[in-house]
């Protein structure tokens, strides 16, 4: 049976030259970089190339790139600090932010008492900048929280726009940019963004490594403490093989960028084609442009079918998801998709199909027959 990946948002599959560099390095430079000696300091060299690889791809400088095990990590330790260490009183952010964002502000809230706001949505999941507007007219050192692009439904926040507003009013600006980075250009001088972050594995590097970029003089304290590591931010030895995976994943994404955006944003519009085609009644959710590599379909399905159409798909060797990769043990529909679609909609089958380079047309072909079996 013909194996089909179209679940790229969740993961990636990683690239050949990265697990051959990964390969190399667990083979040779198995030194810890914190030690003086010669196998220690081949190792370090290796963490700062990686650094400064990954800095000059964001236009940042090095000193402003942290190591982190994920974006989970990054995002927990950012939104902490912000309150705990810069005094920050409210946080605005969204009801359809990853969890690592929306678990962590309501625990915030809890321990610090902090306010909460969460911005008005359009129908399309883009957020009402008349409403941020009016956020942060209000008083109190605040925080905005807001992700680039949504993990569920593709749909893409006008970054410039937010981090100015936020900036206008004195606000701080953090994003979880993980869907975007390595999909698309992104300059953190041009933008003055304050902080963001990022996960190896989304863009074809290896799970387990991801970094934050903190604007310089931030005065970020450490989530973890023990030894110096990271410029004393963030404690425990780093895995060198999966950051200097991770520094190489980043370079071949963006020296290819330009010719694989191309490639997949045919791919998406291909299959919105012919699934327009083969289900007329089929509705899209979020944007109608939303970004190139994410499709999240509502299908004209009755509602029994609905809880076993991803096992079915599955059994044909197709791989898709409703939603977020970390809520698929849930029973719960997905945060997203409740927030943008009504009670008779949020019943019928959402799927989330995301693609790499990787992918064919033929995919989408044996993907939509799958469906009319179902259906």
């Amino acid at each position: 049976m013909r194996k089909i990946y179209l679940d790229n948002a969740s993961t990636t599959a990683l690239r050949p030259e990265v697990v051959q560099e990964m390969t190399r390095i667990l083979a040779e430079d198995f030194g810890n970089p914190s030690s003086t000696h010669s196998f220690g300091r081949s190792a370090k060299v290796l963490l700062e190339s990686a650094r400064k690889s990954i800095a000059k791809q964001l236009n940042a400088t090095a000193s402003e790139i942290i190591f982190t095990s994920c974006g989970t990590e990054a995002n927990n330790w950012i939104l902490r600090s912000a309150v705990k260490d810069l005094n920050v009183e409210r946080i605005i952010t969204s009801k359809i932010e990853h969890h690592a964002v929306l678990h962590t502000v309501e625990m915030l809230e809890v321990e610090y008492g902090i306010k909460v706001d969460y911005i008005a949505l359009k129908p399309n999941g883009e957020i009402d900048f008349t409403d941020l507007a009016e956020l942060l007219s209000q008083e109190g050192k605040t925080l905005v929280s807001l992700m680039h692009v949504n993990n569920e439904t593709g749909t893409v926040l006008n970054l410039e726009k937010a981090v100015r507003m936020a900036h206008d009013y004195n606000a701080l600006f953090h994003s979880d940019t993980v869907q975007s980075i390595g999909k698309t250009e992104i300059d953190v001088q041009h933008l003055g963004i304050d902080f963001l972050v990022a996960s190896a594995h989304k863009f074809h590097g290896p799970k387990g490594a991801g970094f934050a970029y903190v604007k310089k003089n931030s005065g970020l304290q450490p989530l973890l403490y023990g030894g110096e590591q990271e410029k004393g931010l963030r404690a425990g030895t780093e895995a060198v093989h999966q950051i200097a995976g991770m520094a190489k994943a980043l370079e071949l994404s963006y020296l290819q960028l330009n010719q694989e955006r191309a490639y997949i944003s045919d791919l998406k519009k291909y299959a919105i084609e012919q699934l327009t085609i083969a289900f007329p009644e089929m509705k899209i959710n979020g944007s109608e442009d939303g970004f190139y590599n994410i499709l999240n379909v509502l299908l004209p399905f009755s509602e029994d079918k609905t809880a076993m159409i991803l096992f079915h798909l599955d059994m044909k060797g197709i791989a898709v998801s409703r939603g977020s990769a970390c809520q698929s043990g849930s029973v719960k529909p997905s945060h997203v998709l409740a927030e943008l679609l009504n009670e008779e909609e949020a019943a019928k089958p959402s799927l989330r199909i995301s693609f790499s380079h990787y992918n064919t047309k033929e995919d989408i072909e044996d993907l939509i027959s799958a469906l009319k079996s179902i259906g």
